[in-house]
């Protein structure tokens, strides 16, 4: 689905506009704070949607993963559910920024108690927080602390509410640490979510795997695809522009 032409939003004097996928992206972000990382290019792209799809986009951000599938795919219509009300407010600009608003909802929300009708969605994504309450400094920043650790959503959270909004046969996708990737499998396989695809990360060619993508199927039979390798991130940049 390709956007219409994009409108004009209002910033706040902290923000700023940058340009991403050879200037085909607009985003409003914080010039300082809490910005997007290329785990959720590398996530969109890793995704499987077929034409059509409803996808619901958990701890959504500033919108950019539904706002890439849009862009690039054919799905129908993206949620993104977001707790925080500023990365809310940006999602929505971001939505209206790149003429998107039409097909693309953003809801002010809950992943543990999420505001969706169950089984409304044929995918699921969700860039989570990587790190446990008891893992490692937690930042002072609230942003970036619920970003990074399972302050305000677990995996346990993320995978239950996947569950609970996929239709038979949906599929839910993560990124997550390499190190998790056998927890992640367990809890997977407990929720009903059938592993179907996986592709590891690694920074070099001679480094250990730092990040996994994971793609599980509602109720799917076993079966288990692994992707080649991918190493840094692979044909993928983060480009800033305006």
């Amino acid at each position: 689905m390709k956007s219409s032409k994009s409108h004009d939003v209002e910033l706040r004097p902290d923000e700023s506009v940058d340009e991403f996928l050879d200037g085909r992206l607009r985003l409003i972000q914080p010039k300082r704070g809490y910005r997007f990382s290329i785990d959720a290019v590398l996530l969109s792209e890793f995704v499987t949607t077929k034409p059509g799809d409803v996808v619901v986009d958990l701890g959504t951000g500033c919108g950019i993963i539904s706002l890439i599938l849009l862009l690039t795919r054919r799905v129908r219509y993206a949620v993104g559910l977001e707790i925080q009300p500023r990365l809310a407010g940006e999602a929505g600009r971001n939505a209206v920024l790149n003429g998107f608003q039409d097909c693309m909802g953003v809801i002010l929300g809950d992943i543990r108690h999420p505001p969706l009708v169950e089984g409304c969605a044929d995918v699921v994504v969700c860039n989570p927080p990587y790190r446990s309450r008891e893992s490692g400094r937690i930042n002072p920043a609230a942003e970036k602390a619920i970003a990074r650790h399972e302050i305000m959503a677990s995996l346990v959270d993320i995978l239950k509410a996947a569950r609970s909004l996929l239709k038979p046969k949906g599929r839910v996708a993560i990124i997550f640490p390499a190190v998790r990737l056998a927890e992640t499998l367990v809890m997977m396989r407990g929720f009903g979510l059938e592993p179907k695809k996986i592709r590891v990360i690694h920074p070099g060619m001679q480094s250990e795997a730092k990040l996994v993508l994971l793609e599980a199927w509602q109720g799917a039979r076993k079966g288990l695809k692994i992707l080649p390798p991918l190493v840094d991130q692979g044909e993928f940049s983060i480009s800033k522009g305006s």
